[in-house]
């Protein structure tokens, strides 16, 4: 194999070269990212806890339950504990800073999620004020906040009625090991916000957005379904409950068929890219016909001369390969803190790596195929007449 002659071919056009790596480079980053999410999204659900269940309302998942209703169905056998958990809505500052807060019970919402650990502050300071919250690791990096800083919060849905931001004070900072659980959320306590508007100080609708069910170990989770929807299924409010994993489920479906859009996506993209990098190895073989026409006169055959063409093809789309999964890895912790809200499973795992530089492997496999098929059907004497 005549590797001099390889090297001059893959620097010979320095430019065209750079081009190609650069859009191997930029469709191998594309799909990572693209896999990445796609498969974020269904360990989304598949890490759900299957020890709890929503209750939400059988009209829709934005009206409001009675607050009564936690009694009840904390009384259901096989119902270990019962969380309010209310949507907040609130504005820091600027609608672009959004993040996602809920108002909740303190301690029955950390022994529901044995899957969050505390890693700064403790239950101990979040229960000393109503006006005291939790936030997310990846949160406080966000916005800088430490412990004891207080962040104002503009309401939305519950505005309060002087006009005056709500205040709360950052008493602790929790870090999740479950891909189905982000670190981009705040967590208040539920009676600051009933307080509030029980003393007629805050607007917004009364009641609860969604009850957490946490089972007793070793209950079934079908009977339990059943049991809490039969026992409101006349009303006041009839309710619906679904698993935890069903519930994540909602919030994907109501994105549309990411799933499917992602892989157009990615399929357009790798098909692109793949007739650039064709039509680039093509034109190199024409520019060459000369060349492989001396080679053959000296004897060379057509395997290493096909060979030559297809390594080169290679070489430059695992390059670009390479090049995309670093900086796909790079991206991966700055692109968690933005989407990590909508989809906690976000990872670009080896597994994903690993996909996407074969992908380009592959790439480069396929182009140079067609080139070296051309460099072997040409004859010597035919080859030098049309490079001349």
């Amino acid at each position: 194999m005549p590797f001099r002659l390889l090297l001059r071919n893959l620097f010979g056009h320095p430019l065209r070269a750079i081009l190609t790596v650069g859009s191997v480079t930029i469709a191998v980053f594309l799909l990572c990212i693209l896999i990445a999410v796609s498969r974020g999204l269904d360990a989304t659900v598949a890490q759900a806890s299957s020890t709890r269940l929503w209750v939400q309302s059988s009209v829709s998942l934005f009206v409001s339950l009675p607050n009564k209703y936690a009694s009840k169905i904390e009384a259901t056998p096989g119902v270990e504990d019962v969380v309010r958990f209310q949507w907040f809505g609130g504005v820091f500052q600027d609608p672009s800073n959004f993040f996602a807060q809920f108002a909740v019970d303190p301690a029955k919402w950390k022994v529901s999620y044995p899957e969050i650990e505390l890693i700064e502050g403790s239950m101990e300071d979040w229960q000393k004020s109503r006006t005291n919250c939790v936030i997310g690791e990846d949160l406080a990096s966000r916005f800088g906040w430490k412990v004891g800083d207080r962040v104002p919060l503009i309401g939305t849905i519950f505005p309060r009625l002087d006009g005056s931001n709500w205040e709360f004070d950052v008493a602790a900072i929790y870090r999740s090991n479950s891909l189905s659980i982000d670190q981009m959320t705040m967590f208040f306590d539920f009676q600051y916000l009933r307080e509030s508007q029980e003393q007629g100080a805050v607007g917004g609708p009364d009641g609860v957005g969604v009850f957490l069910t946490r089972l007793a170990p070793g209950s079934a989770a079908d009977d339990i379904i059943a049991a809490i929807e039969t026992e409101y299924e006349n009303g006041p409010q009839a309710v619906r409950v679904t698993t935890e994993a069903e519930f994540q489920r909602q919030f994907i479906t109501m994105l549309g068929s990411v799933p499917t859009l992602l892989a157009s996506i990615g399929g357009g993209v790798l098909f692109a890219i793949f007739f650039a990098v064709l039509n680039t190895m093509l034109m190199a073989a024409r520019e060459r016909t000369r060349d492989i026409g001396i080679l053959k006169a000296l004897g060379f055959g057509n395997g290493k001369i096909g060979g030559m063409l297809i390594i080169e093809s290679l070489l430059i789309c695992s390059t670009g390969g390479a090049v995309g999964v670093f900086l796909a890895k790079s991206a991966e912790r700055p692109l968690w803190s933005v989407i990590s809200s909508q989809i906690p499973g976000f990872e670009i795992s080896s597994t994903v790596l690993t996909l996407g530089l074969s992908l380009a492997v592959g790439l480069g496999i396929l182009a140079g195929i067609a080139p070296a098929l051309r460099a072997r059907n040409l004859q010597p004497v035919a080859a030098l007449r049309l490079g001349a």
